[in-house]
């Protein structure tokens, strides 16, 4: 007789298989998502509520980028208005040696986001409050990639590829759906855009630099 598996087992289930996840980084996720949906009637966090949406259109959606870019070889990423913590923390729980700087500045939300830190025991990550004008321009971290799932223009973005920047030479990794269209005044900067699938959703990762 065939064991029923029930629905929540089987997004983790299939949720593992897609992204090779060990079971320590799969109980992190769990973690992830129980204290997520615990926290966001007070923090507001997202309007997605249900499981396997958290799971495909947070967990995975954040995860897309390792499809295009060794992150293995990556040793450090700042993730802009980071929110929930999306996508540097899914980012970071795959990748452990990553260091992470999550840029956030709404104090209930960097509550949330040190409480999560600490639930993961996630080390080398750092939240910084600075908004983003402030970071580039008063900042100096080593960085490899900013990342950023469309929580400010890019407009706004390609400030910190200036040439008197110090962050001129990061690469910036932008999420966007797959009808956005580059403002002209940052076409310049685009270097390469990929496509990819979640769900029945066709999205973008729009590539920045110099």
């Amino acid at each position: 007789m065939k064991l029923r598996v029930k629905p929540e087992e089987k997004v983790w289930c299939d949720f593992q298989e897609m992204e090779k996840l060990s079971d320590e980084q799969l109980a992190k996720f769990k973690d992830f998502e129980r204290f997520l949906s615990q926290s966001n009637e007070e923090f507001n966090l997202t309007a997605i509520k249900d499981l396997s949406g958290i799971v495909r259109n947070h967990f995975q959606d954040s995860l897309a980028v390792s499809k295009f870019i060794d992150l293995s070889s990556v040793k450090s990423i700042c993730d802009i208005g980071t929110g929930g913590g999306f996508p540097g923390i899914p980012l970071k729980i795959l990748y452990p040696h990553l260091k992470l700087v999550l840029i956030e500045v709404t104090k209930k939300k960097i509550q949330y986001l040190t409480d999560l830190i600490n639930l993961l025991e996630l080390k080398d990550v750092e939240i910084c409050d600075l908004d983003w004008r402030t970071f580039i321009r008063k900042t100096s971290y080593q960085l490899d990639f900013f990342v950023t799932r469309a929580a400010i223009d890019e407009i706004e973005l390609i400030r910190a590829l200036k040439p008197a920047c110090s962050f001129k030479n990061t690469q910036i990794i932008y999420w966007a759906v797959q009808d956005w269209q580059s403002h002209t005044k940052a076409q310049l900067f685009v270097k390469k855009i990929e496509t990819y699938k979640l769900g029945n959703k066709n999205r973008k990762l729009i590539f920045f630099g110099i």
